[in-house]
């Protein structure tokens, strides 16, 4: 699968054998995209005609991405100068991801408390175990 580089981010040509439909797996990349910070808030998307050419796909199909996203709110389409990264939504996204991850923690410090570890005992282990985690390869 070719890798095409627009933007700073990585967007992969779509596998039409996959099953899944190409608007929804560039959907999905762009989602991801913005998710992980790849694409910022504000940042501007290629144009429709630039990204369909570099990933040799029908402008139709990258209008509807752009259309999709932008009724979710994901994108906002200025018309004249382009589709953007909307700022809300990437808060929203980041905002909802950390109310997941702080009801996980609080789980798992309650169940260590649970076993007897102190406070610094439990901060030791989650500090040790990130130090460990940045050091393996391919992992982040």
């Amino acid at each position: 699968m070719a890798l095409c580089y627009i933007s700073a981010t990585v967007f992969r040509k779509p596998n039409p054998a996959s099953g899944i439909p190409i608007y929804l797996q560039i959907e999905e990349q762009i989602r991801h995209a913005i998710e992980t910070g790849a694409l910022a808030a504000g940042a501007q998307l290629p144009s429709i005609r630039s990204l369909a050419e570099t990933l040799v796909i029908n402008p139709h199909t990258v209008a509807r991405v752009y259309r999709d996203l932008e009724s979710e709110g994901a994108i906002e389409i200025r018309h004249g100068l382009g589709a953007f990264v909307a700022e809300a939504w990437r808060e929203r996204v980041q905002s909802d991801r950390m109310r997941s991850a702080q009801k996980l923690v609080r789980t798992v410090v309650r169940q260590l408390k649970a076993l007897g570890l102190e406070e610094d005992e439990i901060r030791r282990l989650v500090e040790a175990e990130t130090a460990e985690h940045e050091l393996l390869p391919g992992r982040r």
